[in-house]
């Protein structure tokens, strides 16, 4: 008896030591691993089952298309019914972490945590152009702060265990545990410690590794073959990340945009969700790589080819309706329909440079995987961040100096512009509103 309690002595001191504070970020990492792993296959099985419906719909008696437009708006109500009852789902969600970060908002996690998945499930499964990124890392910020309870900890420990939880929702989201780790240090901490450091990459480590041993070692990304492009082409590259910029900040504007317009309708939030979801209707029968995350119509650039005219149009609607869906106040993210926009840009952009001549056909995927790196810099304003999810997104690393170069571009030039990140710009609005 006496030897137990000498080690439970000794194992409530190791707790509150350093290297305590780092196994707490394990625990956090793993528990988001089964969150995220959880909240992933709900959104496959919701996506599977949205294009079965539209497959169902496009052959039978329109009457069954009535009988999908009253589920749709019902399924409106529930989702602006749950952001009436618990502001802090909506969008999202990584404002709304920095935002307890920086002391400005709290979270209820215990409340919040299950109607953030279930509200974004159904948001991206009827198909909202909505990611699965800012779910995730909410959700890891929830357990992690959840999870912090567990011991004294000082205030730097708790920020520390939250960003780790945050860190692990990213890798978890994109089997992506080092830009798991640099999202964390550039987006939510800004200026980070050893310790911190080492909580995050453990947390994130371990959210890679449950979700990994489910889905796999493969990238998120599945492209055919790459071959690196030729240095004769990177000045192009400088066209790209400038046209990115420009085009990033045309993705912000209408985010911003749309949230405007909602309020000054008048709009109810119980009824916003109601009207992008009616709009996505039509969009499934005729546009249907518009809707939804966008995760396949990436894959389909890459083995596809489409007439400069046909990406401009993917890139209008998918522009227009990711600031209608966002703007609605349901939950989800927008790292997903960001990264379609930039896959469309940069192979509108190559598909331009192969019709001239001056690349050839298996080079416009290079564009393309250089185009979603340059788009995230210019609308999240993290370069470093940017170049590496792209490059453990697509399992290639042949592109890694055009990655730089094309980000680097887009950065300088989003400076030039003032435009502001996105994060910023959403945390401001909810803290005001």
């Amino acid at each position: 008896m006496k030897a137990h309690r000498i080690t439970l002595a000794w194992c409530k001191l190791l707790w509150q030591t350093r290297l305590g504070v780092i196994l707490q970020s394990v625990l956090i990492g793993i528990t988001t691993g089964f969150v995220v792993l959880a909240f992933r296959l709900a959104l496959s099985h919701g996506e599977h089952a949205r294009s079965r419906v539209y497959a169902f719909l496009s052959v039978h008696s329109p009457l069954w298309t009535l009988i999908w437009i009253a589920v749709i708006v019902a399924l409106g109500l529930l989702l602006g019914l749950l952001s009436k009852l618990r502001p802090m789902i909506k969008g999202s969600g990584i404002p709304q972490i920095k935002g307890e970060l920086m002391g400005k908002l709290s979270h209820r996690w215990l409340t919040e945590l299950p109607l953030k998945f279930i509200s974004a499930v159904l948001a991206i499964g009827a198909g909202l152009s909505l990611g699965r990124e800012g779910p995730s890392v909410q959700m890891g910020g929830y357990i992690g702060k959840a999870i912090s309870r567990l011991g004294n900890r000082s205030p730097a420990e708790l920020r520390f265990l939250m960003i780790s939880g945050a860190a692990a929702g990213l890798s978890a989201a994109f089997n992506a545990p080092l830009a798991g780790v640099l999202f964390a240090l550039e987006e939510l901490q800004k200026h980070f410690s050893p310790l911190m450091l080492l909580c995050a990459m453990a947390a994130s480590a371990m959210g890679d590794f449950v979700s990994s041993h489910f889905f796999g070692l493969a990238p998120s990304f599945s492209f055919p073959a790459i071959t690196p492009l030729s240095l004769n082409h990177f000045p192009w590259l400088i066209i790209l990340g400038l046209l990115s910029a420009f085009c990033g900040d045309l993705f912000k504007q209408s985010l911003y945009l749309s949230q405007s317009l909602y309020a000054r309708l008048g709009i109810p939030p119980i009824l916003r969700p109601v009207l992008p979801l009616l709009v996505s209707i039509p969009l499934g029968f005729t546009l249907a790589q518009t809707i939804g995350g966008g995760h396949e119509l990436v894959e389909q650039l890459a083995l596809a080819q489409y007439s400069v005219l046909s990406i401009a149009l993917f890139f209008l609607v998918k522009l227009v309706f990711s600031g209608l869906s966002y703007g609605a106040g349901t939950a989800g993210g927008i790292f997903l329909p960001l990264l379609v926009c930039g896959a469309l840009v940069g192979t509108g952009f190559g598909t331009v440079l192969h019709t001239a001549g001056i690349i050839t056909n298996i080079e416009i995927v290079n564009f393309l995987i250089l185009g979603m790196a340059a788009f995230f810099t210019a609308v999240v304003r993290a370069p470093v961040t940017g170049t590496v999810l792209i490059l453990e997104m697509s399992g290639n690393l042949s592109h890694l100096g055009g990655l730089v170069i094309v980000c680097l571009i887009a950065q300088l030039a989003c400076d030039l512009m003032r435009s502001r990140p996105v994060y910023d710009v959403m945390l401001y609005r909810l803290t005001r509103s």
